[in-house]
């Protein structure tokens, strides 16, 4: 019953506000009218007037009613600027009040019976930062301040906190409404409206959110550097804190715009990909490329033979390869671009202050500005029984361990089913290892479409590598992995256990922890790459979301150039087109949406497909093992939603839909554009082929033909 009478105190408030037309005086002019009319009644009535103007705001602001601005804009216009603010601030907020709680007590515990689980995470957020959320709400209003009573009421925010946040919060913005109000009452003419109070009322309008926002940022910072001490001057303006993709950029965008920068590494410079990742795979991929091509010569109309794999060979070509890379991210490239480079370890002690452990057994403090963290990923090793002493190598330790066998391993058990589990697996196979691969989810490729995750077994099957999806391992015990499917074990010995189920961002030994930076999974960062520290960034895997040297690049633009001109302006990281590609033969490739993603999202769209068995190039090379699928919007638009490629040179194939996404080319255009021939890329044009063929226009078509023949008698 206390619902429903509150129920019907507001329907009878907007029910008076629309029967009465009441909504004709809430306008700049039916106020101008109003303040004309009421100005010798104020003066000889004062209190009435006051009273009466405060109970009308405060149940237009109740009930929700538009017009509260404008009543402001009244009151500045009758009472002035001090008697107006006063009168306003407290109406205004004892409506909102009255608002948050009538949110709060009919409407608050159906929402929670309902979404009670989805609102644990914003009632901890509330708990923990909710008078700041409020405060800048009211601040810088992004949504109506009808709107934020009403949401905050279904909250656990305190009602004492809502009422001296709203009052503090609101008052900037009460103050500039109702000095403009008072300028406002003034204009008679086109001449009042330039006059210099009126101008100058619509400037405080205009620079208060501006206002506002300084403030919020002021406070902010006050609150998140509470208990650190900044230096006077710095040492540096920017520090750099690890020296893989993203440490390189980073540190190359600072020297080349003349700050002041060090970067710290401890280890190799160029980080997990030119030492242990993407370059010394893919020169092994290469080799056991070589390999599977001898012994598939035939397809070429040549004599197969069986190739002698000298493997201390292989992997030394193959640490050759990184040797060439190395003088690309030596620390003579990076001294001779204007990079201060430091071997050692790196600890943040205070938001501007770096100390490094050097290799060299000295120590090290810097003061900076602005600090980037960049320490990379590290492979992920499961809690399995038995692991530790089994003697596993992961994508960083392998490459010392095959340096120093004189063969392949015989026996090989690959532990993982994602991009780098199969890689290595058929790399493995072809140079002569044994392979099985144990993969606990349904298939490979587990992000991938089914279509993809199929053919890469069914290539993996073809060189040979046992697969077992759908194999939990449950311990490791005399060189065999035990797996289980269904309650059934499967025992899988192994010379060489390779664990390749995924990486986590490092986060240890840094300080994060020391200075209370946040992390999850990763370092938790914004919208700018900013932690919670606006100095201090992260960017490529410690970062994520995604784990690609292509996006750890990506990103560094971002830290850096925001860590070094975030005060006069920042940029949000764009992450609408990411391209991956994992090097199976053939490779799979995607950017964008796949059908999968699709689905679970809830975007229909409409998949064009062209397989790789009619393009010339293939059938000249006998590559036709392969596809290129893709999305576009359901009702017949050409934008390019996503676009997956499997075949040789994939991820060759792949930049063009890169590029048509990114800038918003459709398959018109790509259709439209010359594609040497013969080449792969002319898969792109037939796939575009392939959907405007799809959408031809039949009813004019049939009108085309009677046209011809008409022409022809």
């Amino acid at each position: 019953m206390k619902k429903l009478a509150i129920l019907a105190v507001l329907a009878a408030v907007i029910a008076a506000y629309l029967v009465f037309d009441l909504g004709q005086f809430l306008t700049l002019e039916g106020i101008k009218q109003l303040v004309t009319q009421w100005e010798a009644f104020y003066a000889d009535n004062p209190v009435m007037v006051i009273a009466g103007f405060f109970a009308a705001y405060v149940a237009v602001t109740a009930a929700s009613l538009p017009g509260a601005a404008i009543m402001t804009l009244a009151a500045g216009a009758l009472f002035g600027v001090v008697t107006g603010t006063i009168l306003v601030s407290f109406a205004s907020t004892l409506g909102a009040t009255l608002a948050f709680l009538s949110s709060r007590y009919v409407l608050r515990d159906t929402i929670e019976a309902r979404f009670g689980e989805r609102l644990k995470a914003i009632n901890a957020g509330m708990e923990r930062d909710g008078a700041f959320y409020l405060f800048s709400l009211r601040m810088i209003p992004a949504f109506p301040f009808f709107v934020v009573n009403l949401v905050m009421g279904l909250t656990r925010i305190r009602t004492l906190t809502y009422i001296w946040v709203s009052q503090i919060g609101m008052l900037l913005g009460t103050v500039v409404y109702v000095n403009a109000g008072t300028q406002l009452a003034r204009i008679e003419s086109l001449s009042g409206i330039a006059s210099p109070g009126v101008l100058g009322s619509f400037v405080l309008l205009g620079i208060a959110p501006w206002l506002a926002k300084l403030v919020i940022g002021l406070i902010k910072r006050r609150k998140v550097y509470a208990g650190f001490k900044r230096p006077s001057k710095f040492d540096r303006n920017l520090v750099v804190i690890g020296a893989g993709s993203a440490g390189l950029v980073s540190a190359l965008i600072a020297a080349t715009v003349k700050a002041k920068v060090t970067l710290v590494e401890a280890n190799e410079m160029g980080g997990d990909c030119l030492n242990t990742g993407c370059v010394p795979s893919k020169a092994l991929i290469k080799s056991a490329k070589v390999a599977a091509m001898m012994r598939g010569a035939d397809k070429y109309g040549l004599t197969p033979t069986d190739p002698q794999v000298p493997f201390r060979a292989v992997i030394a070509r193959v640490l050759d390869a990184v040797k060439a890379i190395e003088p690309h991210d030596s620390v003579e490239r990076y001294e001779g671009l204007g990079v201060d480079v430091v071997k050692g370890y790196a600890k943040i002690i205070d938001p501007w202050t770096v100390e490094i452990a050097r290799n060299d057994g000295g120590t090290q403090r810097l003061t900076t500005r602005s600090i980037v963290i960049a320490s990379g990923a590290e492979p992920v090793v499961p809690p399995i029984p038995g692991i530790e002493g089994s003697g596993y190598l992961t994508s960083e330790t392998m490459w010392d361990a095959f340096a120093q066998m004189d063969t392949a391993p015989a026996r090989v058990a690959v532990l993982g089913g994602g991009p780098i589990g199969c890689e290595l697996a058929q790399a493995l196979a072809r140079l002569g290892s044994k392979v099985t691969q144990v993969e606990m989810a349904d298939a490979l490729l587990g992000r991938e479409d089914a279509d993809v995750s199929d053919l890469a077994r069914s290539v993996l099957e073809a060189d040979g590598v046992r697969v077992l999806t759908g194999h939990k391992a449950v311990r490791i015990e005399d060189r065999t992995l035990i797996a289980e499917q269904g309650g059934q074990e499967v025992r899988v010995p192994f010379d060489v256990l390779l664990v390749a189920v995924g990486r986590k961002a490092r986060l240890t030994g840094f300080g994060l922890e020391d200075i209370g930076v946040d992390t999850a999974k990763t370092v938790v960062t914004d919208e700018f790459l900013a932690t919670k520290f606006p100095n201090i960034f992260a960017a490529g895997d410690v970062a994520g979301p995604y784990q690609f040297t292509h996006t750890a690049s990506h990103q560094a633009w971002y830290a850096s150039v925001n860590a070094l001109f975030g005060s006069l302006r920042k940029f949000k990281a764009d992450y609408r087109v990411i391209p991956a590609v994992t090097f199976l033969d053939p490779e799979f490739a995607r950017v964008g949406l796949n059908e999968r993603e699709a689905a679970e999202q809830g975007i229909a769209v409409e998949v064009t497909r062209y397989d790789l068995d009619d393009l010339d190039r293939a059938i000249a090379e006998s590559e036709t093992k392969g596809f290129v699928k893709v999305l576009t919007p359901a009702g017949g638009k050409d934008t390019v939603l996503g676009a997956t490629i499997v075949g040789a040179h994939a991820g060759e194939l792949l930049a063009e839909y890169v590029l048509a996404m990114k800038h918003g080319i459709g398959l018109n255009k790509i259709l439209g554009t010359i594609h040497a021939y013969p080449t792969m890329v002319e898969a792109n044009k037939f796939a575009a082929g392939n959907w405007k063929k799809a959408h031809k226009p039949e009813g004019l078509l049939k009108w085309v033909e009677r046209y011809h023949t008409w022409m022809r008698g």
